[in-house]
């Protein structure tokens, strides 16, 4: 059994034995643990034996001491078996193209021969906070996915509606590029969801999936959990820190409430677009993430983009691809299945048994026009599921509002989003779908209502 908080464990590989000896001497001074392996086959050996937090690697051994293909081959093998695994190249000065073909190969960082004992410090430090925090996130990922399979993941699979098998396809076309994707949709059509499915059918499956609620934080601090920060960048920042985009490194980047994000920051997230390159709050030093960038919202970015509240290049730049998941009231065929796929999870977390639906219920479920989606309907039906006294929910145990007896249109009973939605389809209608005099009647200019006829999904 481990013991608690042990020390970080570094592998330092190289062919010189006073190169070994001086690393060694000064990581132990630092409190690493460290082993040391003199060749490619030792270093095989020691990853076998060992789990390492950090490699620090050397590109030339006694095969080839000056072109680095030996310790080019050594990384891509290490990097096939431990793909998770930090590792930093050491590279004789002025070798910056080696090093640039290292990190393209796999290594996270580099540092030069003679190199400097605070720069080599640093590097370590924060290759080891790296992959600890890769390893975290990795595991409550994990454990959030088996605590959630049983519910949201069923969700994710249910595509009875011609509009969710549309979305599905545009994911499988793609989810293996490294096409930027916006995602639109209003608050809980399963964004998220999609956002998963398009990395679980990406190349990058293996590496993480780090969801960021650009929303939920706090405006002091989005700079600095986006691009990290460091040390006495700030009053409260006593340690290092890195950031989203770097725990994303190799892998996807998923940005949630993207339209919440403040204009001072939308600029650095362009630059970071254009350039793959940041820099941590409080440093100078310019810094690389190969990541790819998934968004999500339920603004119309368009719209916040004329009223100046969103920049129009970075919305050109996040949304190569953009896929809007449909509301549940227009995925009507959705609806059984997701209930039941719901009641079953839910019955079985509470221990209940359920045979299914009776008719009333279900009727009641596919009348009701679902304004919170299928986050509502989830959320309904465990309310209902706690609440059953027989072995099928009855239409009581919904809870749901009864459909209201509707004079004329009855837009006072709608969502807004199906109002607007209604509204344009009536203009349409009325001037047999000539777009010009359906936005003038909606006092709206003809570009702004292509964008609203492609958001609702209108021909």
């Amino acid at each position: 059994m481990s013991e608690p908080a042990e020390a970080p464990r570094v592998l330092v590989a190289d062919d010189q034995p006073d190169v070994l000896q001086a690393v060694r001497l000064l990581l132990k001074g630092e409190g690493y643990r460290v082993e040391t392996a003199s060749s490619p086959a030792a270093v095989a050996r020691q990853l076998q034996e060992h789990d390492f937090d950090v490699v620090l690697l050397d590109l030339n051994y006694a095969r080839d001491t000056t072109s680095g293909a030996e310790g080019m081959d050594l990384l891509r093998r290490i990097r096939a078996v431990h793909p998770s695994l930090p590792l930093v190249v050491m590279t004789a000065w002025g070798s910056v193209d080696g090093a640039v073909e290292a990190m393209r190969v796999g290594a996270r960082d580099y540092v030069e021969k003679p190199w400097d004992n605070h720069r080599l410090l640093a590097t370590i430090r924060a290759q080891v906070e790296l992959g600890r925090a890769l390893r975290t996130a990795r595991h409550l990922e994990d454990e959030n996915r088996r605590l959630t399979d049983d519910v949201t993941s069923a969700a994710a699979v249910v595509a009875e509606s011609r509009a969710m098998r549309d979305v599905l396809a545009m994911v499988r076309r793609i989810a293996p590029s490294d096409a930027s994707v916006l995602i639109t949709g209003e608050h809980g059509t399963g964004k998220e969801v999609i956002a998963r499915r398009l990395h679980a059918e990406s190349a990058r499956s293996s590496r993480p999936l780090v969801t960021v609620h650009a929303g939920g934080i706090a405006t002091g601090v989005v700079e600095s959990e986006l691009f990290g920060h460091v040390k006495g960048a700030f009053t409260d920042a006593k340690t290092e820190r890195i950031g989203y985009f770097e725990s994303a490194h190799r892998g996807t980047l998923f940005l949630d409430e993207i339209g919440t994000m403040p204009m001072s920051l939308q600029a650095k997230l362009l630059r970071v677009l254009q350039t793959g390159e940041f820099q941590r709050v409080g440093s100078s030093q310019s810094r690389t993430a190969d990541v790819r960038l998934i968004s999500a919202t339920n603004l119309d970015l368009h719209q916040e983009v004329a009223e100046g509240r969103f920049r129009g290049d970075l919305l050109y730049r996040i949304n190569t691809v953009e896929i809007h998941v449909p509301p549940l009231r227009e995925r009507r065929d959705d609806v059984p299945v997701l209930a039941e796929q719901f009641l079953r999870a839910f019955a079985q977390r509470y221990g209940k048994r359920l045979a299914g639906f009776d008719s009333d219920a279900m009727r009641a479920l596919l009348d009701y026009a679902w304004p919170g989606n299928v986050r509502e309907l989830s959320h309904t039906v465990e309310r209902a599921v706690l609440l059953a006294g027989g072995d099928r929910v009855a239409a009581p145990d919904l809870n749901l509002r009864p459909p209201a007896s509707r004079g004329g249109d009855g837009l006072e009973d709608m969502p807004l989003e199906e109002v607007e939605r209604h509204l344009i389809r009536k203009a349409l209608e009325r001037y047999g779908g000539n777009v010009s005099h359906a936005a003038e009647a909606l006092g709206i200019s003809r570009s702004a209502l292509y964008r609203r006829l492609q958001k609702h999904g209108l021909e």
